[in-house]
Formats: C-alpha cells, sequence, structure tokens
C-alpha cells in the first residue's frame, strides 16, 4: 500500500539521521579530548610568571611599582635582584634601556632600609658619569626610597654646592654623584666614604670614555673593604676588567643583551647624501611627528643645526655640555613635555638620558665608535618598544660607517637619497620625513591659530573696556549734572559742554594714534642697509665729497679732491716727517682761518719736525704774544742768558755720573732740543746727531 511503504521510507530516513548524529557527536568528542590533550602538553612547559614579590623585595616596594604599572620585572632585574639581596658582588651586562636602574636599585635601597645614617657618612653610593643621568637616577628611585624612610641627595657639578653640603651634614642616606663633583666635596671635608655598605658603578665604559676612572678609583679605594659592590656595564674592556679585578670580589655576572644589535624592535638605516643636500634632508627628517634625538660631534654643531631647524619652523633645541644645568634641564623638561619634538645633543650630553617615546635616532654626525653608537642607539627602542636608527653618510663616509656597523654588530640597510624632495616611498616610511612646505604650512597654521586667539581675547578686552567706559561716561554725566544744578546751572548744558570736550580729546587722540601707525608703517618698509650676512652697509651720502678729501666708505681708492699721490711723497722737505705737511684734499689741524697755508709750510727752516710754527731757538716759554716781555723790568733775554757751563736739552753729554754739572735753572723744555722728532733718531737736523750714541739703549736709560 502507498501509505505503508511511505512510513517505512520515513522510518528508514529517522534512523539514518540518527546514525549520522552519534557519528558526529562522537567525532566532537575526539576532537575534544584532542584539544585537551594539546592543551595540557602546552601548559606543561609554559614557566610560572615571576614577579617583584617573588624577588624578595620588600612589600611596600612591590606596591608602589605596582601602582606605577611595574608588575613583571625584565630579565636583567629578576637575575640580579636576588643575588644582590644576598650581598653578592655583581657584574651587569647589558645595553641602555634594559632596566639596569632597577636592577640595583632596588636591591640597595631594601638593604639600607632601617639603618642608621650618621651625618656626612651615607651608607650607599652610586656613581654615574653625567649629570642627567645623576638625576634620573635619583629620579627612578626616589618613589620606592620614600616608601623605605630613606634619604637620597644628587651631588653633580652645575648645582649649588652649598645646598649639596648642608644636605649631607643634615644626614643623606644614599649619594647618587658624578666622580668629580663627589670628590670636590670631600676634600672640603664635608662628606666621608668610610661608612659606605653598598658602592654602585653604573655606565662604567661611558665613564672610561670620557676619563673619570682616575677619579672612580681613588673615590673606591676611600670604601671600606668587605662591603658590596655592583658594577655595571655595556662592555668589557681592559680598564673595565682592571676595576672589576681590583675591587670585585667573586662576582656574579649576569649578561642580558650586551650589544643594541641583538635588539630586534630596532631597525638600522644608512641614508646616503650628497653634501648640499645634508641640511634639507636633515631639517625634512627632524619635521617628523614624535620625538626625535639627533646627534653631532660638536657643541657649535648642535647649536647651529637647532637653530637652522627653528628658522625652518621645526620645533628643536640644542642640548650639550657648555649649557649650564639649569638650562640643561629646561631643555630637557620641554623635550619630555613635547614642547621640543627635536633634540640635537651631542654624545657626552645625551649619554644616558632616558625619555619615553623616542622612536627615531638620526645621527648627523657619524659616531666615533661602535660604542658612541651603540649608546646613542640605546636612546630609542628602550623597555621593548620598537626604534629606528638613521645614520647620514656622504659619499666619502660609507666605508667608515659600515665598518662601524659591523663593529657594533648590526645590520644595517643603505639607501641613496637624491635631495630634500626625493625621498622614495620606502625611506619616507622609515624616516617619517615631512617636506618643508608641509612643515612650514603648519608652523604657519598654528601662528594663525594662535594669532586668531589672540584676536578673540582682545575683542574681549575691548568689549568690557567699551562697557566700563560708558559706564564711566553715564557716572561723569550724572556728577557733572548735579553739580550744575548745584551751581543754579542748567544740567543740561553742562553736561553737553562736558560731552563735547570729551568727544574733542577722544578725536585728538586717534588722530595721534593713527599718525603714530603711519609712522611705524614708514618705518617697517624702510628698505635695510644689511648686506646678505646681517652687517650694515655704509650708505652712499652724496656721491663725489669734493675737495674734503675725507674717507668715504665704498671708494676708499677714488679721487680725494685734488689731493695728487705724487706731492705727499716728492715735495716734502728733506727735515724729515713734518705732521701738519698735508695735502690742502684733507683735515688741517691747525688751519683755521686767517693763517695762510703757505705761512706754514713754507716759513719754516729745513731743520726738522716742528708741531705749532715755532722759532728757530726752540719753545720759549715765556713768549705768549703782544708785548708781554715788559714785566717789570724782567727783560726777556734773562731767561735765556743762563750760565753757559751746563748742558740744555739734548747737547747734555750722556753721562748718568755729572750730574751736578746741570744748570740751576733745570732742564728747558724745548731749549736746544734738535729740530727732528724726539722718537725720530733719523733726523737729518743741525743736532740730530747727538742721537747716534744712544740708539741700542731703552729710552728711560737715555736721559740718566
Amino acid at each position: 500500500m502507498p501509505e505503508n511503504d511511505e512510513i517505512v521510507e520515513a522510518t528508514e530516513t529517522v534512523a539514518i539521521e540518527a546514525e549520522a548524529q552519534a557519528l558526529i557527536e562522537a567525532e566532537a568528542d575526539v576532537l575534544a579530548e584532542d584539544v585537551t590533550e594539546d592543551d595540557d602538553s602546552a601548559e606543561e612547559p609554559a614557566e610560572p610568571t615571576i614577579t617583584f614579590a617573588d624577588l624578595g623585595l620588600p612589600e611596600g616596594v612591590v606596591r608602589k611599582l605596582a601602582q606605577n604599572g611595574v608588575t613583571t620585572p625584565f630579565p636583567i632585574q629578576a637575575a640580579t635582584i636576588p643575588d644582590a639581596l644576598a650581598g653578592k658582588d655583581i657584574l651587569g651586562r647589558g645595553r641602555t634601556g634594559s632596566g639596569k636602574t632597577l636592577s640595583f636599585g632596588l636591591p640597595l635601597l631594601a638593604t639600607l632600609a632601617g639603618g642608621h645614617t650618621d651625618k656626612k657618612k651615607p651608607r650607599g653610593i652610586i656613581l654615574t658619569p653625567t649629570r642627567e643621568l645623576a638625576m634620573q637616577v635619583a629620579d627612578a628611585l626616589q618613589p620606592y626610597g620614600d616608601v623605605l624612610g630613606l634619604k637620597m641627595k644628587v651631588v653633580c657639578g652645575g648645582t649649588s654646592m652649598g645646598n649639596q653640603i648642608y644636605a649631607l651634614e643634615r644626614g643623606v642616606d644614599i649619594l647618587v654623584a658624578t666622580p668629580g663633583r663627589l670628590r670636590d666635596i670631600i676634600n672640603r671635608g664635608a662628606c666621608s666614604l668610610e661608612a659606605v655598605q653598598i658602592a654602585v658603578l653604573d655606565e662604567a665604559d661611558q665613564m672610561a670614555d670620557l676619563g673619570f676612572l682616575p677619579e672612580v678609583t681613588e673615590l673606591l679605594d676611600q670604601v671600606p673593604t668587605g662591603g658590596q659592590r655592583l658594577l655595571f656595564s655595556a662592555t668589557l674592556e681592559n680598564e673595565i676588567d682592571s676595576l672589576v679585578k681590583r675591587y670585585l670580589v667573586d662576582p656574579v655576572t649576569h649578561e642580558v643583551d650586551p650589544s643594541a644589535g641583538a635588539v630586534t624592535t630596532m631597525t638600522h638605516h644608512v641614508l646616503v647624501v650628497k653634501p648640499k643636500d645634508k641640511a634639507p634632508v636633515t631639517a625634512a627628517i627632524a619635521a617628523r611627528k614624535g620625538r626625535t634625538i639627533i646627534f653631532v660631534r660638536t657643541q657649535l654643531g648642535a647649536d647651529r643645526i637647532a637653530e637652522q631647524l627653528q628658522d625652518t619652523g621645526v620645533k628643536a633645541d640644542a642640548l650639550h655640555g657648555g649649557m649650564t644645568q639649569g638650562a640643561r634641564t629646561r631643555v630637557l623638561d620641554d623635550f619630555k613635555k613635547g614642547y621640543v619634538n627635536a633634540l640635537v645633543a651631542t654624545d657626552v650630553a645625551a649619554r644616558g638620558i632616558h625619555v619615553d617615546g623616542i622612536d627615531l635616532v638620526l645621527n648627523v654626525d657619524p659616531a666615533g665608535d661602535h660604542k658612541d653608537y651603540l649608546h646613542r642607539s640605546g636612546r630609542t627602542a628602550r623597555a621593548g618598544r620598537s626604534g629606528v636608527v638613521v645614520s647620514l653618510a656622504l659619499p666619502h663616509q660609507r666605508r667608515q660607517i659600515f665598518r662601524l656597523m659591523e663593529d657594533a654588530g648590526v645590520d644595517a640597510s643603505r639607501h641613496i637619497v637624491g635631495g630634500a624632495g626625493a625621498f622614495d616611498p620606502e625611506v619616507a616610511e622609515i624616516t617619517g620625513a615631512r617636506s618643508l612646505t608641509e612643515v612650514q604650512a603648519d608652523s604657519a597654521n598654528n601662528s594663525a591659530k594662535q594669532a586668531e586667539r589672540e584676536v578673540v581675547d582682545l575683542t574681549k578686552q575691548l568689549e568690557r573696556l567699551q562697557r566700563r567706559a560708558v559706564e564711566l561716561r553715564e557716572e561723569a554725566d550724572r556728577l557733572v549734572a548735579r553739580a550744575a544744578r548745584e551751581r543754579g546751572e542748567d544740567p543740561e548744558a553742562a553736561v553737553a559742554e562736558v560731552t563735547e570736550a570729551a568727544e574733542a580729546e577722544v578725536a585728538a587722540a586717534a588722530v595721534e594714534a593713527e599718525r603714530a601707525a603711519r609712522a611705524e608703517e614708514r618705518r617697517e618698509e624702510r628698505p635695510s642697509f644689511r648686506d646678505e650676512r646681517g652687517n650694515f652697509e655704509r650708505r652712499d651720502r652724496g656721491g663725489d665729497r669734493g675737495d674734503r678729501g675725507g674717507f668715504r666708505g665704498g671708494d676708499r681708492g677714488g679721487d680725494r679732491g685734488g689731493r695728487p699721490f705724487e706731492r705727499r711723497d716728492n715735495d716734502r722737505p728733506s727735515g724729515g716727517f713734518r705732521r701738519d705737511d698735508r695735502p690742502s684734499g684733507g683735515f688741517n689741524r691747525d688751519d683755521r682761518g686767517g693763517r695762510s697755508f703757505e705761512r706754514r709750510d713754507n716759513d719754516r727752516p729745513s731743520g726738522g719736525f716742528r708741531r705749532d710754527d715755532r722759532p728757530s731757538g726752540g719753545f720759549n716759554r715765556d713768549d705768549r704774544g703782544g708785548n708781554r716781555d715788559d714785566r717789570g723790568g724782567r727783560p726777556f733775554e734773562r731767561r735765556d742768558d743762563r750760565p753757559s757751563g751746563g748742558h740744555r736739552g739734548s747737547d747734555r753729554p750722556f753721562n748718568r755720573d755729572r750730574r751736578d754739572d746741570r744748570p740751576a735753572g733745570g732742564f728747558r723744555s724745548g731749549g736746544d732740543r734738535p729740530y727732528g722728532r724726539r722718537d725720530d733718531h733719523r733726523g737729518s737736523g743741525p743736532a740730530g746727531g747727538s742721537f747716534g750714541r744712544r740708539d741700542d739703549k731703552p729710552r728711560w736709560k737715555r736721559n740718566g
């Protein structure tokens, strides 16, 4: 029957579906078991995560670390802290930015917590090569020192020594110091290292590079033996190895990321540029968005590049050792807060600087050696972050830079840049470089926004002042009307008179302001008389100066007003140089009207130089013109007719023992002197020969 056939087919279909469902469930169970087994096998080799609490640090320090978002230690911290807490000497090798500060700082704080510190006798010292690194270490450890009740003080150059000595006199548990300043304070008797229990030497290789090791050894020799020593360095050179052998006893070595080349999050690139394109390429890369450190070789280079970047609209500033400590601190703060995007620094000033968010390091000048290159590169890709290191290379520097990177153990890619605007897409993506036009557009946009904000503020101030002026005018009119009524006058007329006078004053003030504004505009539009170097140029004030013959800027060798060159050299008399024998084109000192030029030059005998047209007898002191000779029986001849037994002027023989042969009247200035100049021993006058015997003697011996 058809109905029975349909029932049988339906029953068979249900049975088939049930079997299929059973098979699917069975396969799912098998898969679940396999996944469970895989999970178990994956979980078996996984190690438990180490926390700072597992390392044996105090509970208060662990809580403070958690508050600061630090929960998992870095590899060098996990390896170093337990041994340091056990009192062992530590030799740590790790690149900059690997977390070494907390590796030695937290055990130092935990060990010294709860102890007593005497005045001027710290119990722990941390030596750093630079001021910035000392301040950075102190800032990193101060929150945890406050938890444990420990006092810390930074002792470095460039800051007040008086404040540092005052803090030491009150008692400091831990000193973070640079070697030079600490030695100076010890020599002043303000500090002693006889109570130091733990001594830390951070960035020892940098100290060796900077020449600080003699001071470091002098300080470590003052630390009592038997204490704990912790030394951290990126490399172990000969000098560092000698420090380890001399001061560390059975040190435990922990080596994590010894070179920056092992950092997988850091990429290295070399941009080959032409000399003329180096500055534009630097500006284009510095104009990128984000924080950038630019390394140069010299302090002057840092200032110059920073100024050039500022002129192109980049927010840049310089940092080098020639700046005061206050200026360096201010620049670093501006860089950390984002007020400065590009920091142009030298190697010494930037060592040990830690600023979060630096994602590109630009080497404008090549590093001195591979260690400097690693320290430069260590400013980026810190604490597991990514970073880019770009080095600019001139064509003749390529081999030097690639050899330097080979010594540093890094693999760098090479790119050829044709110019500031010739970045290929790959290089632009690597560096984030922007065109200077875009940078200038952003700068102009920011300036426009600032100007608009100022306009809004000034508009609000203007509205407030206008409302205030209206209120004061109404108050003044009310008071004027009251005064008029008290005098019995018409109030409206008095108010109208005062209002008219006030409006006249306002109109006069407006006219004066408009006149001042026009004058200011004319002054701004006046062309600048500076040359291309910024120096003022001499303007030609009338071209030819006529017969004055004076100096004319820009025309020093031209016609000087009828003053022939030959006359000056050939028409002089043989008497020697005469000051007033000048050509007519020049400035005659004594040509003051009424005294002819010929009289002064031609009426003199040829004896030599005579300053004021004096008679041949020399200067007569009492000949003062007029009829002054008749002065009460005092003849003119009486003063000059002195006994002939003495010598006068330069006729005196050179014999310092015959002092008694001098005339009683004393030496007369200009009496019988030769006509030549006093200091011109070549004079050809009649008495000029007396100088011949004294040419080789100093002047103070000649008239002895």
